[in-house]
């Protein structure tokens, strides 16, 4: 136990033993050996307590320290204390570690840590099992000489881990792992991997299924409108005249529903790559606002283009020509009579923007976020009015993620609404630059 006084203690029981000697010296008339015979002796019994101590430290095996008196009771005491806490501190840290590791072990996902030159640290049950890492035999060793696909060793070379990315497991092709790597602490990464198998392949059943089902919808549906464009209407029975006209409109709609079926379906199985085609933007927009125009014949709205005629872009034509029409297309059915139209297509800083504004109704807060939803509909007879398949926003959605960008909708409810998209400068054709 420690004492606030006991180096007090210690100096004034040094002062009496130098005191001794020094009397002992006058007495025998030889203060200066005497004292100096006391400092030798006091020297020894230090370094002899010097020589138990390092016997203690190092080679005793008793946790508590040996009986002594004086100062160095307080610093075996002292030394003893440390180690009792030091011992503490480690066994918690040893619990704290333990329960890492079991909580690691039971996580759903496979977990890697690794280090700045990737080699690494530590791997979960799930990881040997689902990775074929073997520990503690690869511990040290590169992940990516472990994990070779191609497309993870670029995924983790590129260093940009914002996205996640699925490739097939390294010990089962048939499964499908998505692996996210989370930067932390000192330059360390966390790799977390999780079998996606089920879910890829119930997207991919979902696309086919669209897909087909759209396509077999086709033909039936061209034969149906065939023969009802043939059969004449009968001008003396207002009812079957009525019955062709809402037959002919609603095939007509679904033939425009299944198509839009089908260029989604195109879209999100493209694999075209964005960079090795140069789009001419100016001229897709010339012919999309001669096709607003034709639209624009009942409605009566101004419709105004501002277009950037050097203005080109890298991408995926038929995919940007079908984007900016649904925005432009819609702008004219969805804009009242009359109204004002606004489409924008130039550079924004070092970027290129695309812009619709209309002075519309506008579009309340509550519904914007679902807008890009499939089949979504603020005003659903309004949107059976116009014809609208309830997909062209989720087209363009498709669209510019293909291209590296999203879909900005801005909208004051009895103002107007802005729905833009920005193209990053990357895919700015050299000309424009």
């Amino acid at each position: 136990m420690y004492y606030p006084f006991s180096w007090l203690r210690s100096l004034i029981r040094l002062a009496v033993y130098l005191v001794i000697f020094a009397l002992v010296g006058l007495y025998l008339d030889d203060m200066l050996f005497a004292v100096a015979l006391g400092a030798t002796v006091l020297l020894i019994f230090n370094y002899w307590h010097l020589y138990k101590l390092n016997r203690w430290l190092w080679h005793s095996r008793k946790m508590s320290p040996p009986s002594v008196r004086g100062v160095w009771e307080h610093i075996y005491e002292g030394i003893y204390y440390l180690q009792r806490r030091n011992r503490n501190k480690r066994k918690e840290l040893g619990e704290l570690v333990k329960r890492f590791r079991e909580g690691s072990e039971a996580l759903p996902d496979a977990a890697v840590v690794v280090d700045a030159k990737a080699c690494i640290i530590w791997c979960n049950r799930l990881a040997r099992l689902e990775l074929g890492l073997k520990w503690p035999a690869d511990a040290g060793r590169r992940l990516d000489n472990l994990i070779r696909h191609p497309e993870f060793i670029e995924y983790f070379h590129a260093g940009d881990f914002k996205y996640p990315i699925e490739v097939p497991s390294p010990t089962n092709p048939a499964k499908t792992f998505e692996y996210r790597i989370m930067p932390y602490g000192e330059e360390h990464l966390l790799l977390v991997a999780r079998d996606v198998t089920r879910v890829s392949q119930l997207e991919e059943m979902r696309k086919d299924f669209v897909a087909n089902v759209s396509h077999e919808l086709r033909t039936p549906l061209t034969v149906i409108n065939g023969y009802l464009e043939l059969i004449p209407a009968d001008e003396d029975d207002p009812f079957m005249q009525k019955a062709m006209t809402e037959m002919s409109a609603q095939t007509k709609r679904m033939q425009n529903l299944i198509e839009d079926l089908l260029v989604l379906s195109r879209i999100e199985a493209s694999s075209e790559r964005i960079y090795e085609n140069v789009v001419d933007m100016p001229a897709i927009l010339a012919q999309i606002e001669r096709e607003a125009q034709a639209l624009n014949a009942e409605k009566g709205h101004t419709l105004r283009f501002h277009v950037d005629p050097a203005l080109r872009v890298f991408g995926v034509e038929t995919e940007l020509r079908s984007a900016c029409s649904n925005l432009v297309f819609n702008a004219v059915h969805y804009t009242p009579s009359g109204g004002s139209i606004d489409v924008y297509w130039q550079k924004q800083h070092r970027d290129a923007r695309f812009a619709v504004q209309d002075d519309g109704d506008g579009i309340a807060q509550g519904h914007i976020n679902r807008l890009t939803e499939r089949f979504y509909r603020v005003d659903k007879a309004r949107s059976r009015k116009t014809g609208g398949s309830g997909l062209g926003l989720s087209i363009v959605k498709h669209v510019l993620s293909h291209h590296n960008s999203q879909l900005d909708i801005t909208s004051t409810v009895g103002e107007g609404s802005t729905f833009s998209f920005i193209l990053d400068e990357e895919l700015i054709a050299e000309q424009n630059k």
